[in-house]
């Protein structure tokens, strides 16, 4: 299983649609295990007994009572890029801590609803007109031979 970079809204939106429950963790500024982990539990509102390591994050993704009931769950993990960038080596290891619950969900569970996982990419912002106080654009002339 690989996770892929996805637009946020449509995912959310469907999930939401089929009674998910839905949880947005956004890494901007994280940049350390340490703050990833207190950013998880925030996020995720992860249970008081959540240790803040690697074997602690696993063990609460594969126990997701202290999830409301719902038909499944949807993690969208958002501005990612920072983290992943600055901590390549955690980052990989998150990635696989995420892949190995999202694989855990997958299998038979008797009927226990589904669990996935989005790696968002932002929204892309409509175009607009020059910045307020930019110099005008200055339009490139060609020049003529001959």
């Amino acid at each position: 299983m690989t996770l892929h970079p996805q637009p946020l809204a449509p995912a959310l939106a469907a999930a939401e649609a089929a009674g998910w429950t839905t949880l947005r963790l956004d890494l901007d500024g994280v940049r350390g295990k340490a703050e990833l982990m207190g950013r998880c539990g925030e996020a995720l509102r992860l249970p008081e007994w959540f240790g803040g390591n690697w074997d602690a994050l696993a063990d609460v993704l594969r126990d997701l009572s202290w999830l409301p009931e719902a038909a499944g769950r949807l993690v969208a993990v958002t501005s990612w890029r920072g983290y992943a960038g600055a901590r390549p080596a955690e980052w990989e290891t998150f990635v696989e801590v995420l892949e190995e619950a999202v694989d855990f969900w997958r299998g038979p569970q008797g009927g226990e609803p589904g669990f996935t996982v989005v790696l968002a990419e932002p929204e892309p912002e409509p175009e607009r007109g020059p910045a307020a106080g930019a110099p005008p654009r200055t339009p490139r002339l060609k020049r003529r031979r001959g």
